[in-house]
């Protein structure tokens, strides 16, 4: 599965490495290499932090599943305990 970026997250993305390259690199980059590097990275790179991701959010869901049954439990037989405080008042 390919990871894409939309066209607004794209450019601001490209503004952000071009900036990183003003304040902390001996170069200046321009926006069509700055993209091109943003590519690299993304189909690179891309899929590992999103793996990641995933995996997370499957260990989160895993432990959701686990405990939804303490979350939906109701107790059975309950009728003749609310009879029995109802008549002890």
């Amino acid at each position: 599965m390919a990871i894409e970026i939309s066209k607004e997250v794209r450019q601001q993305a490209i503004s952000s490495i071009e900036r990183y390259f003003q304040e902390n690199m001996d170069e200046k980059i321009g926006k069509i290499t700055a993209g091109a590097l943003l590519s690299f990275f993304v189909e690179e790179i891309g899929p590992v932090i999103y793996n990641m991701a995933v995996a997370e959010v499957q260990e989160r869901l895993q432990t959701r599943v686990m405990e939804i049954d303490l979350e939906v439990n109701e107790d059975a037989f309950q009728y003749w305990r609310k009879y029995d405080q109802a008549r002890k008042k």
